[in-house]
């Protein structure tokens, strides 16, 4: 299987969806040997106010943007989609997404080099009223030791 940037990927593994819980959509983190988070599952369902669909969240980063502005970027260089802000009592905030969380994917489509317009217009299509993020997230741990450094 070839690997192509803003196509959708195919090889997904779905074991971790087992343990989603129904309600949330959201599947508990688990760490990779190295310490680094392993990624998780959310899923949105989009609230409809008259005529649009919300998701509750606001997205900052991509290719096209200074990576040295990213408040989430370990080392400045990062530019993925970044969850920037998420809406008390949201669809996103009732899914479990949170304030820094990675998107590598949405509803299958690759989400790591794409710009930030790109990111904006696959959330948001009106023909989806879920959306099935995959996310990486820093651990609580990892970013109360980097404080405890400063």
């Amino acid at each position: 299987m070839s690997y192509i940037p803003g196509q959708p990927v195919t090889a997904v593994v779905v074991s971790a969806l087992a343990q989603a819980p129904p309600r949330l959509g959201l599947t508990p983190p688990r760490r990779a040997g190295n310490g680094h988070p392993k990624q998780q599952r959310v899923e949105i369902h989009k609230l409809r106010q008259g005529e649009n669909l919300i998701l509750g969240f606001s997205i900052g980063g991509g290719i096209d943007q200074d990576p040295s502005q990213n408040p989430f970027s370990e080392d400045k260089t990062d530019k993925g989609i970044y969850v920037t802000r998420v809406s008390e009592g949201g669809p996103a905030e009732i899914a479990g997404l949170q304030i820094g969380d990675k998107i590598m994917q949405v509803n299958g489509w690759d989400m790591t080099m794409v710009t930030h317009d790109q990111a904006r217009k696959r959330l948001t299509k009106r023909s989806e009223e879920v959306v099935r993020l995959l996310v990486t997230r820093q651990s609580l741990q990892k970013a109360v030791q980097q404080s405890m450094l400063s």
